[in-house]
């Protein structure tokens, strides 16, 4: 069985770097481009692990964090926060509303694709 991976960034670049590695390894992948594309996707795309960015217009990824661990639907799915950003503070602030790990850009496709296996809840 395939895993299925929710992927949101605001970066078409990235989206596509993600779909790319992702689809090799296998895996089903949704894309969205901003928090508040990831939550309209979300049921639709039944991920087994999102991975998303912070800094996002429309909606970030702290907001989208806390819609996904308020939704009926989703609330167990593992979130991978996938972003520039890598200052223990923020890294805090992911964990507390429910962020299940962080992996700082640029990404490596085997460490990406190991971290996505470890966290799935297949």
């Amino acid at each position: 069985m395939s895993l299925s991976v929710l992927a949101i960034d605001d970066s078409r670049t990235m989206r596509n770097l993600l779909r790319a590695a992702l689809e090799e390894a296998g895996f089903l992948v949704t894309t969205a481009e901003d928090g508040a594309d990831g939550i309209e996707k979300l049921e639709a795309a039944n991920p087994d692990v999102i991975i998303t960015d912070i800094n996002m217009p429309v909606m970030d990824g702290f907001g989208l964090i806390e819609q996904v661990r308020q939704s009926e639907f989703a609330a167990s799915v593992p979130i991978l926060v996938l972003s520039t950003e890598s200052s223990d503070a923020l890294k805090s602030r992911a964990r507390s509303i429910g962020a299940t790990g962080w992996i700082v850009k640029p990404f490596n496709d085997i460490k990406l694709i190991s971290a996505i296996r470890r966290v799935a809840r297949v």
